[in-house]
């Protein structure tokens, strides 16, 4: 089972309207419209990243070297 990354809906692969790839990672949709929106704009749905610890940010306190 998967979760489409626009809605939050489940969504099983193999019945998925739309798929997607993106930082070698594969994401399955429910409908065209939420895959339209995620190709568009794929950051605003995965928080800057794709759980790959990417654009996360800095914990308070502490100092980039």
């Amino acid at each position: 089972m998967a979760i489409d990354p626009v809605c939050k809906m489940r969504v099983e692969p193999e019945q998925a309207a739309a798929k997607a790839e993106y930082e070698s990672q594969t994401y399955y949709f429910c409908s065209a419209a939420c895959h339209k929106a995620f190709t568009a704009d794929p950051h605003k749905y995965l928080g800057g990243h794709a759980g790959h610890g990417h654009g996360s940010p800095q914990p308070p306190g502490r100092k980039q070297r």
